[in-house]
């Protein structure tokens, strides 16, 4: 994905603000009358597709973001995105899932985080069976690949073995290489959680002077974290000299927990996401590192790809294996290049259908 940016560190798109003109998708928006005998794309006119984006929560930055860039690129091909939230209640994602099914839209395009590494089969048995072009994003079981599927077009997700290794260094050498930490954990049934907590494991192994002293799950959930931090902070009182958080939710109720224990700026904090007040906090000095993971940029180019497939741009059969199931290009965010996120911007080319590949860090295995 081209974007114009200032880039001698490397930059993340917090806040990406998606200006997209009606013509990003001028190329995407012809009926593909040609494509009716395939069984890999559509021949939806633009005008009958509809779009469908789905999250936990609006309470989330992330997600918030993630949901404001599927507007935004809904609006730009001259449609609305139909926003569904289901406050991590896998039971309520698979109603809501099943009820969108139901209806019966030949031309529908789904955009969906799954709460958990098991609700992804049902999402794409169902969306398969009923039709539907689906995007996945973050969370599936290993097995269970888009290639084996006719309309799962792709599932996107980001290294979290990376990202976690890389806040944890970067706590590492914020406490000179030595002294106990803490971990909050997110959903543990999410690939995102797995491995991101596998990259603190590499990143301990790597640091021997760093000790893990606890770990708890928080949920990804600021309120969550806030209260386990007050309580592990308690337990381990002065040992504590870093606290490593699998998103930015947790690691801002962990700044709080501080706060209120009269800590401040004495205890090192790290989390992945970079939603705008986790960079601000870098960028003050509050917080050490964060790790972009682009939610406005997820939200629009989940329903791009579905929407390029469904109007016959593109064919399932002709999207390479890498694209199919991969991760999204990500970077490190700390006091040093903290000061050049502010909104990088895009061009109408981002998401034209011959582009929205073109953040493709490699593929998922």
């Amino acid at each position: 994905m081209r974007i114009s940016m200032r880039i001698t560190p490397r930059p993340a798109v917090a806040l990406l603000s998606l200006t997209l003109a009606a013509a990003a998708l001028a190329g995407c928006s012809e009926e593909a009358a040609g494509d009716k005998t395939a069984t890999d794309a559509g021949g939806c006119k633009p005008a009958d597709v509809k779009l469908v984006g789905q999250v936990r929560n609006e309470s989330n930055p992330y997600e918030a973001s993630w949901l404001a860039g599927g507007d935004a690129f809904a609006k730009s091909v001259g449609l609305t995105q139909e926003r569904l939230t289901y406050g991590g209640d896998s039971t309520k994602q698979q109603e809501q899932i099943s009820q969108i099914l139901a209806k019966g839209d030949k031309c529908l395009v789904l955009n969906v985080l799954p709460n958990g590494d098991s609700d992804t089969a049902p999402i794409v048995k169902g969306a398969d069976k009923a039709g539907a072009y689906l995007v996945t994003q973050w969370n599936k079981p290993a097995d269970l690949k888009p290639a084996d599927y006719k309309t799962w077009v792709s599932h996107i997700t980001y290294n979290g073995v990376e990202s976690g290794q890389q806040i944890g260094d970067a706590l590492a050498t914020a406490i000179g290489g030595s002294g106990g930490i803490i971990a909050l954990q997110g959903v543990l049934d999410t690939a995102a959680a797995k491995d991101r907590f596998a990259g603190l494991q590499a990143s301990l192994k790597k640091n021997p002077g760093v000790t893990l002293l606890d770990q708890q799950a928080a949920n990804f959930s600021r309120a969550e974290a806030l209260t386990v931090t007050k309580t592990l902070l308690t337990k381990h009182g002065d040992k504590v000299k870093a606290i490593w958080a699998a998103n930015d939710d947790m690691a801002l109720g962990a700044l709080e927990a501080l706060q209120q224990a009269g800590l401040s700026g004495k205890v090192a904090v790290a989390g992945i996401d970079a939603v705008p007040d986790a960079v601000k906090a870098v960028n003050d000095g509050t917080m050490t590192a964060t790790v972009s993971s682009d939610g406005t940029w997820q939200g629009g180019i989940g329903l791009a790809i579905g929407f390029c497939v469904a109007t016959g741009k593109l064919k399932v059969a002709d999207i390479a294996a890498a694209n199919r199931a991969f991760f999204a290009k990500q970077f490190l965010v700390t006091k040093a290049n903290a000061a050049d996120f502010s909104q990088p911007k895009t061009t109408a080319s981002d998401f034209e259908c011959g582009n929205v590949f073109n953040r493709v860090a490699g593929p998922l295995t």
